[in-house]
């Protein structure tokens, strides 16, 4: 670890010595990475308009920020991640109305929904989850401010603000003021330029409203992020993500509110991930969103999944393919790629993801342990490499460190998980070989040097599958319809017969059950927490 001076109190503040790099969406360049506080990262992450269920689309930002949360945690800082609720909206309210129930009702449920589909694709890692509706006052505060410079302007209960008085609005998806055309409608004719945006909206009949010092209404859409991140994480924070269809409006927007407001940035770094389109669309998918200029590598976004193409059902979605391999899916591309959604690349991740079920079955078979616990380092600058007495052994740890450096190396540049998840395949391949070679399955020619050298590698491949949040804990098993329930059914009915035979000393049933399951090719699998079985290809 570097120790760096604070020159505001003359104390020295623990910054981790690391080479992380990132894109950054303002510059369009790689930057190396520096913190606004040493030591600590601030980051906020858009979140959803929950106004109707979640839909995979909505899981892409989720899982990649949760993503570098583990992997900065590890690096050694100190991380405070927010991700925000829009629960007051014209959707919610257009919903509210459709089902005949509050706004708030609405919101309530649909954001239930959506914390439920995060907890299965193990997203674990947000600090902070705040509702527009919580922070009223705040976003009140903060259109008060912009007015007090004459930033903003009130106009018939709306206020907007003023894209002419900002010499530098546009600078994010390079966009001039004089571009824009603006929305219509009645607002239109209460701006002063048509590119004007409503920070307060008035309420019409029968809206849900708040009252302000502009007459009884709510927020615009791009003041709520504003307002939460700088009462979470204050006037200038480390990272803003969100997609790529964010850039323009909603990030312009914000960024123009708060560099007005307080005369300095916002944030260092603006982190876009690509979004998801199906393989079978073509075109947009869920609306209007500006590409002109993306870079190569996140060019072809226009088509980005939704509810309006069949979206929808994630919660069943999860229940069918697990969220291991959903997130594992997700994390196979690098993160300001196109991620192509369909059922032949689900089944690509799953089969990968079995490839590794099968080495920790492996290891519980050769070992009598469970690979789930394995220690491993949970701190980059805390890992000693281990060692083995010679030989092959030696080899094989010396090649589990060489794919860790590796594996960290692409981490360090801008996330590349996808480049990094190649190297858990190689790691996972090398110990397979290894195990091959010394002939670890027959138990007359195991020795405790070699089934170390294995544990140990093992125990780097965990420390490098936790910074993406894979193989944390025992896969659950896909649903797969009727016929895989039955199949399921009567394995648990089998391990319930062969556990109380072991429980009797009837080890000879024991045995011919686990002897005849593996000949049908199924893998039992004993845990401290229960036993499982898998389907070996």
């Amino acid at each position: 670890m570097a120790t760096v001076a604070n020159a505001a109190s003359g104390k020295g503040t623990a910054e981790p010595a690391t080479n992380i790099r990132v894109y950054n969406t303002l510059t369009k360049v790689k930057e190396p990475f520096t913190t606004v506080q040493p030591g600590k990262v601030g980051m906020y992450l858009c979140g959803p308009t929950v106004y109707k269920e979640a839909h995979i689309g909505h899981m892409v930002g989720p899982v990649i920020f949760d993503t570098i949360k583990r992997y900065l945690t590890y690096s050694g800082y100190e991380v405070t991640w927010v991700v925000n609720i829009t629960d007051v909206d014209d959707k919610l309210i257009a919903q509210s109305h459709e089902r005949g129930i509050s706004m708030f009702q609405v919101a309530t449920e649909m954001t239930a929904d959506y914390l439920a589909n995060l907890q299965s694709l193990g997203v674990t890692q947000i600090d902070h989850l705040p509702r527009a509706t919580d922070n009223m006052d705040e976003i009140i505060r903060f259109i008060e401010e912009l007015i007090a410079k004459d930033i903003a302007y009130a106009s018939n209960g709306d206020v907007f603000f003023d894209v002419m008085r900002d010499p530098q609005y546009g600078q994010l998806s390079n966009r001039s003021p004089d571009s824009q055309q603006g929305e219509g409608g009645e607002a239109a004719s209460r701006k002063r330029n048509p590119g004007d945006f409503a920070l307060w909206k008035s309420a019409k009949p029968g809206e849900p409203a708040w009252d302000s010092p502009w007459g009884q209404g709510r927020p615009g859409w791009h003041i709520e992020c504003s307002a939460m991140s700088r009462r979470i994480l204050g006037k200038t924070f480390d990272i803003h993500g969100g997609g790529l269809d964010l850039v323009f409006p909603h990030h312009e927007n914000e960024l123009a509110q708060s560099r007005c407001c307080h005369g300095q940035p916002m944030v260092k770094y603006w982190l876009h991930n690509g979004l998801m389109k199906a393989a079978s669309q073509a075109g947009k998918v869920g609306g209007k969103s500006d590409r002109e200029n993306a870079e190569p590598e996140q060019a072809d976004v226009s088509s980005k999944i939704s509810r309006s193409k069949g979206g929808g059902g994630l919660a069943a979605l999860i229940e069918k393919q697990t969220g291991e391999r959903i997130r594992f899916f997700l994390l196979r591309s690098h993160y300001r790629s196109t991620i192509v959604f369909d059922d032949e690349g689900l089944a690509e991740a799953g089969t990968s993801l079995e490839s590794f079920y099968r080495l920790f079955i492996r290891y519980q078979r050769i070992s009598g342990k469970s690979f789930y616990e394995i220690p491993y380092c949970t701190k980059r600058s805390a890992f000693v490499a281990p060692t083995s007495a010679a030989g092959a052994a030696a080899e094989l740890v010396k090649e589990a460190v060489t794919r860790r450096t590796v594996f960290l190396e692409k981490m360090d540049d801008d996330f590349n998980t996808g480049g990094a998840v190649s190297d858990l395949f190689e790691l996972a391949r090398a110990i397979n070989r290894f195990i091959d070679a010394s002939n670890l399955e027959d138990a007359t020619k195991r020795t405790e040097e070699n089934l170390k050298a294995v544990q140990d590698s093992l125990g780097i491949l965990r420390e490098l599958a936790s910074l993406l949040g894979v193989f944390v804990k025992p896969p659950k098993k896909s649903a797969g319809g009727d016929q895989a329930k039955v199949v399921d059914g009567l394995m648990q009915l089998m391990l319930a017969v062969r556990a109380e035979a072991r429980k009797t000393k009837n080890f000879a049933m024991a045995d011919m059950i686990r002897n005849g399951l593996t000949e049908l090719k199924i893998t039992v699998q004993d845990l401290k927490d229960g036993t499982t079985w898998e389907l070996a290809e």
